[in-house]
């Protein structure tokens, strides 16, 4: 995706760029979304305007937005089909653009149903793939292994017990500050949209955290980030990526075998032991159970599995 250009550049009366600016605050402030989907919105919405700006031949405003027919949105969205935009591409911009005018609907500054008629393009959901659980353990095993700085093999083996064993986003780990582990037996993860919720803690993710705290040559104070980099500032996200992609070449493992595959893990694993979908969901942070329900497809598909391997009459 390209960089954003500011709003003031956009092909935008002065109307549309003051509604444009408060719906932004109002999701930063009060939906408290991430820098991530405030540029993807503001990306899209761009778009769209550069679109109408030559569809309609003049200058985009509230007016030309409140008489915009369901033909008009189907041509904008013809128009990412031509460009060979992926389908989630796509969808995710219809997405942003009907956030923007539910925000206009519910503020009062017009009214326009027509891109809640908007069909999403068809986008197959890809099922997570998990690591074995003995794969798992590898991972970890060898983790503390691989770096010449011993400190740092404790903190990847820290880093990624935690991921398979507390299920955490790669985002949510790198976030965590030293006063987020008051507890040995609980965790606080501070999630999309800063929501926190409180995770259990296994004794191992408490052990192995512990251990690369006492061999760091880095002093963490109480609202410093746990997981830092050879030179004591947080740790990069790509350099985690990086070693894993090291781990798993080493055991000869999937290039699916990520970060965020571990936390596949753990909701695979959890759920193939008999966790309820809610207990799940909330461990995972989810803002929606549907998302949880994921996994029980890929438990279903591992079933069905261990079954043709095992019936006789399927052999």
């Amino acid at each position: 995706m390209a960089r954003p250009s500011a709003i003031d550049q956009w092909p935008v009366a002065a109307d549309l760029l003051e509604a444009i600016t408060k719906w932004q605050n109002w999701l930063r402030s009060e939906k408290r979304s991430s820098q991530h989907t405030l540029a993807s919105y503001q990306f899209d919405l761009n778009n769209l305007f550069q679109f109408l700006n030559l569809h309609r031949s003049k200058q985009v405003n509230l007016t030309m937005l409140a008489s915009l027919s369901l033909g008009d949105f189907r041509a904008w969205l013809a128009q990412g089909t031509s460009k060979n935009l992926q389908a989630t591409s796509r969808a995710r911009a219809v997405a942003g653009v009907r956030n923007f005018f539910r925000w206009l609907d519910r503020t009062g500054q017009l009214h326009n149903n027509a891109i809640e008629l908007l069909k999403l393009p068809k986008v197959s959901k890809r099922l997570p793939r998990p690591v074995t659980e003995i794969e798992a353990s590898d991972i970890v095993a060898l983790a503390k292994n691989v770096p010449l700085d011993s400190w740092i093999g404790l903190r990847d083996q820290a880093l990624f017990t935690l991921l398979y064993g507390a299920g955490l986003r790669i985002s949510e780990a790198l976030g965590l500050r030293l006063c987020d582990l008051a507890q040995k037996d609980r965790i606080t993860v501070t999630g999309k949209g800063d929501k926190q919720r409180s995770v259990p803690l296994l004794p191992i993710c408490y052990e192995t955290l512990t251990c690369y705290l006492k061999a760091c040559p880095y002093p963490i104070e109480a609202k410093g980030k746990i997981f830092v980099g050879v030179r004591g500032e947080r740790l990069n996200p790509a350099i985690a990526q990086r070693h894993l992609r090291l781990l798993r070449r080493q055991l000869n493992l999937s290039d699916s075998v990520t970060p965020h595959a571990l936390r596949h893990s753990f909701a695979t694993h959890l759920l193939a032991s008999g966790a309820d979908l809610r207990s799940l969901q909330e461990l995972l942070g989810h803002s929606s159970l549907s998302t949880t329900q994921l996994y029980t497809q890929i438990d279903a598909q591992q079933l069905a599995k261990a079954y043709k391997a095992a019936h006789p009459r399927a052999k």
